[in-house]
């Protein structure tokens, strides 16, 4: 018979190797996608091979970098107003919420790294100067999918986010912005998701 702190235990074990293993996986993602473009594109896939503007090594990680953090803070800003005032953000929350209910800060920090890793190279750095901006933001939106009410309400989110993050990489020629913005989002926003239950009582109503 199992006591209570050796089930905790247990269960505290089994979520750090689901954590590792989704940041494995990631990481793995990250790494085919690097493979493919060093070797059917034959550059970086941290590098637009056709940037909007053509700018100085350091010039174009600064601006990246900026437009990213700003795009991230803006991200976790109109979610903090959104989910508390509508309706079909606070639906889109709960749906999402079981994902995140248990993890730990550190847990948190892995996933998001890793998972910022996997898709910006995926998606932007690989998929983006073959396919194009919008194609690739439809696709990075339609992967996003979730079972549930909310699922178009998610696919519609992330893809205006992967309009945003495409724009910064394409504009200043650098893959940093996006991932800076990409795992400040995710971290944040599984934080919140995880710390937040639309359900607790609060004032105002949501429409």
């Amino acid at each position: 018979m199992q006591l209570p702190d050796e089930r905790s235990r247990l269960g505290a074990a089994s979520l750090n190797v689901a954590a590792w293993g989704i940041a494995v996986g990631y990481a793995l993602l990250a790494s085919l996608a690097t493979a493919l473009v060093l070797a059917l594109r034959g550059g970086l896939p941290w590098v637009h091979p056709e940037p909007w503007l053509a700018l100085p090594l350091l010039s174009s990680l600064g601006l990246s970098a900026g437009l990213g953090l700003g795009l991230g803070l803006v991200l976790v800003l109109l979610t903090r107003v959104a989910v508390p005032h509508f309706r079909w953000a606070q639906g889109l929350h709960v749906e999402l919420r079981p994902v995140a209910r248990d993890l730990t800060l550190g847990r948190i920090l892995v996933i998001a790294c890793f998972s910022s890793l996997g898709e910006e190279l995926l998606f932007r750095g690989m998929l983006q100067p073959w396919i194009g901006l919008v194609p690739t933001a439809l696709l990075f939106g339609i992967v996003h999918q979730i079972p549930g009410p909310s699922r178009w309400v998610w696919v519609g989110w992330a893809t205006i986010v992967g309009l945003g993050l495409g724009a910064i990489f394409t504009l200043s020629g650098s893959l940093l912005g996006p991932l800076l913005a990409h795992a400040l989002v995710n971290a944040v926003n599984l934080a919140y998701l995880r710390d937040y239950d639309p359900a607790a009582p609060r004032s105002g109503r949501a429409r």
